[in-house]
C-alpha cells in the first residue's frame, strides 16, 4: 500500500477534480504490475497496473488507495474498474479508503465481494486520506478545499507599517508554497496584495503546472502593468468584482483574455465569500489556497470558511505593522476557533504550524470501517 499511495503522489495537480490514486498488483510475493490515474480523463490505476502487469493478473492480489470505482454513467469519461477487475480474476484487493463519491461509497466493494473476490479494508488509511483532502471536500460538500497560507513574523505581522514585506520568510519556505501552487487548482488574493507585490502567482523553482489565479477586486482597480493581467498566463486570470459584467472596465479586461465574474456583496460590503466559492465549485474548481492579505484572511476565519491552515513563522519581530488576521469580533477565549490536528515543524530556521478548522467534518467518514 505504501508503494501505491507513492505512485499515486506522482499525479499531485494533474488529476483533479479526480482523486488521486495509485495501485499495485501481487503474485507469488512479487509485483508483477502497477500504475497510477496520471491525469482527469486518463485511464484509472487499476487499468494501468493490470496493463502493465509481466504476466495474467489472475489470482494476484490488487492494491489501491481508494475503492475501485463501478459505476458508469454519461459524464464518466473511463469504464468502471470494479468489473475490470472480476473479469481478470483477481483474487484479493486491499483498499486504504472508500471512496465518498455517491456513485461509489461502499458499492464497488459490494460488487467485488459479491463476485466471491476478498476485499480488505482501512490498510494506511488515515496516510491515504490526507493524500486526498482536497478530494473529499470537494466530493462531500461540492465546495473547495480552502487553504490559507501565511508568512508571519513572531509577534504575527505580514508586513512593517509601510507595508514592506519582501521577504519575511526565506527561499526554503517559499518553494514549500510554490509547491502547494502547482497541487492546488487555484490560488486567490486580494486587490491590496496585487497594488503592494504585483505577483505573478506562478511555479517556480518546482516542476508544475501554473494554477488559476483569482483576484477579488470589487472595484476593478487592478493596474494595467500588473502581471496577473499582463503576463503570458492573464487567461488563467480571474477577477471577482462587484462591478456589473458589462463595465467598460471589465470588457477592457476580457480583451486581455482575463475572465472577469460579477458577485454579490454581504451585509459588511465585501464581496460575498460564499458565493465565489460556489461559483468556484461549478467551474470544478476544487481545490483553493488563498495567499493573501490581511483583510482577506481575516474575511475567511471569521466567517469560518476555510479548511486548512499553514502559517510560516519567522525569527523576526516587527512591531507596528500588517497583521495577520484582524479583529474576529471575539470577546471570549471560549469563541476563539481551536484548529485540530496540530502539526508544527521547523524548516530551515522557520516554524510551520498547520492544522484544520474541523478535521472530522471531512475524513471520519472515509476513515470509518466498510
Amino acid at each position: 500500500m505504501k508503494r501505491a499511495i507513492e505512485l499515486a503522489r506522482k499525479a499531485v495537480g494533474h488529476t483533479s477534480p479526480n482523486p488521486l490514486v495509485g495501485s499495485v498488483i501481487v503474485k507469488n510475493g512479487k509485483i508483477i504490475g502497477e500504475g497510477y490515474h496520471a491525469q482527469f480523463g486518463g485511464k484509472h490505476a487499476e487499468i494501468v497496473a493490470i496493463e502493465s502487469a509481466t504476466e495474467p493478473v489472475e489470482g494476484a492480489t490488487l492494491y489501491c488507495n481508494l475503492e475501485p470505482c463501478c459505476h458508469d454513467i454519461p459524464e464518466k469519461k473511463t469504464p468502471p474498474c470494479a468489473p475490470r477487475l472480476i473479469r481478470e480474476k483477481i483474487k484479493r484487493v486491499v483498499i486504504a479508503n472508500r471512496d465518498p463519491n455517491h456513485h461509489v461509497n461502499g458499492q464497488g466493494i459490494r460488487m467485488l465481494r459479491n463476485a466471491g473476490i476478498e476485499v480488505k479494508t482501512d490498510v494506511l488509511a488515515a496516510k491515504a486520506a490526507l493524500l486526498n483532502e482536497t478530494y473529499y471536500k470537494f466530493i462531500q460538500s461540492h465546495q473547495p478545499f480552502v487553504h490559507l497560507k501565511i508568512a508571519q513574523s513572531l509577534d504575527g505581522r505580514i508586513a512593517t507599517a509601510n507595508g514592506h514585506s519582501h521577504w519575511i520568510t526565506n527561499s526554503t519556505a517559499r518553494k514549500l508554497v510554490h509547491q502547494w501552487r502547482a497541487e492546488y487548482d487555484a490560488v486567490l488574493v486580494g486587490t491590496k496584495t496585487v497594488l503592494k507585490d504585483n505577483p505573478s502567482l506562478t511555479v517556480r523553482d518546482v516542476p508544475g503546472r501554473n494554477p488559476r489565479r483569482i483576484v477579488l477586486d470589487d472595484q476593478l482597480v487592478i493596474p494595467d502593468q500588473a502581471h496577473l493581467i499582463s503576463d503570458e498566463l492573464a487567461d488563467k486570470t480571474i477577477l471577482f468584482t462587484a462591478k456589473p459584467e458589462s463595465d467598460d472596465r471589465a470588457r477592457q479586461l476580457r480583451k486581455r483574455g482575463v475572465q472577469v465574474l460579477q458577485a454579490p456583496t454581504d451585509d459588511a460590503g465585501h464581496l460575498d465569500i460564499r458565493v465565489i466559492l460556489q461559483k468556484l465549485a461549478e467551474m470544478e474548481i476544487a481545490s483553493l489556497l488563498v495567499e493573501g492579505g490581511g483583510e482577506v484572511f481575516t474575511s475567511f476565519v471569521k466567517q469560518r470558511i476555510f479548511d486548512k491552515i499553514s502559517i510560516f513563522i519567522a525569527p523576526m519581530i516587527i512591531g507596528a505593522g500588517v497583521e495577520s488576521i484582524g479583529s474576529l469580533g471575539i470577546s471570549s477565549l471560549s469563541e476563539a476557533l481551536r484548529l485540530q490536528k496540530i502539526r508544527i515543524e521547523i524548516i530551515d530556521g522557520q516554524a510551520l504550524v498547520q492544522g484544520y478548522r474541523n478535521f472530522t467534518e471531512i475524513f471520519t467518514r472515509n476513515l470509518k470501517e466498510n
